[in-house]
């Protein structure tokens, strides 16, 4: 187990910071020679990869999986839907401490950061929004969510400007959770997530000719 989370973690973490780019095809050998791994370890890695829609099969061999507009713009959607519900319980039922403690980390929050760390910020920051609404299972679907969304997460935040504007959102939100306005924080919410997805098809318009130079896969 520890050799397959090792194979795992770093194949992941190629995948989603476009190391290895989408619509690339893997083979097993070619993988086992790259990662130093051996062969079981890494077909249940390529497998747990699968399950989280990053790689899937093509013909005996892998591929990472294109990025599909039809699905980020799905993705959105189900956000909408989770976060603008989450937020509500969170505005009942989250402590203040924990309002304060996700507050103040935003309060950290460098904006010169290069874009793969705003990224995970990002990612973070919705996770932990979920999970004050006391139901994991908002949290862990915003995760699966942001998951498939990271390799083109990068693209909307890769700006100060796009950052600053991602960061002035999270604390709105934040101040309104803290006043427990259910009703403003979920509006605010929304308005951030269809803002975010506007963000990031404009980015992916913008960029689509040069990232498809450099062999990025994109599904329309």
């Amino acid at each position: 187990m520890p050799e397959q989370s090792t194979v795992y973690d770093r194949l992941r973490a190629q995948i989603l910071d476009l190391e290895r780019m989408p619509g690339a095809r893997l083979t097993e050998r070619g993988l086992e020679t790259d990662l130093g791994a051996s062969r079981t370890p890494l077909r249940a890695a390529l497998m747990r990869l699968e399950a989280d829609g990053l790689v899937e099969r093509d013909g005996r061999a892998w591929q990472i999986t294109p990025i599909d507009l039809g699905e980020i713009a799905r993705l959105s959607e189900l956000r909408d839907a989770v976060e603008s519900a989450a937020v509500r319980h969170s505005c009942a039922r989250a402590a203040d401490d924990a309002i304060a403690s996700l507050t103040s980390r935003l309060g950290e929050f460098d904006l010169q950061r290069p874009s793969d760390d705003a990224m995970r910020a990002g990612t973070h920051f919705h996770v932990e929004l979920a999970s004050l609404s006391g139901n994991h299972f908002f949290a862990d679907s915003v995760d699966a969510a942001m998951t498939r969304l990271a390799r083109t997460r990068w693209l909307e935040v890769r700006t100060e400007d796009a950052r600053r504007t991602a960061w002035e959102e999270h604390r709105d939100i934040l101040t309104l959770l803290a006043a427990r306005d259910a009703d403003a924080a979920a509006d605010s919410i929304h308005r951030h997530i269809i803002g975010t997805h506007e963000r990031l098809m404009a980015a992916l318009d913008a960029d689509t000719r040069s990232l498809r130079a450099r062999g990025l896969a994109i599904v329309r």
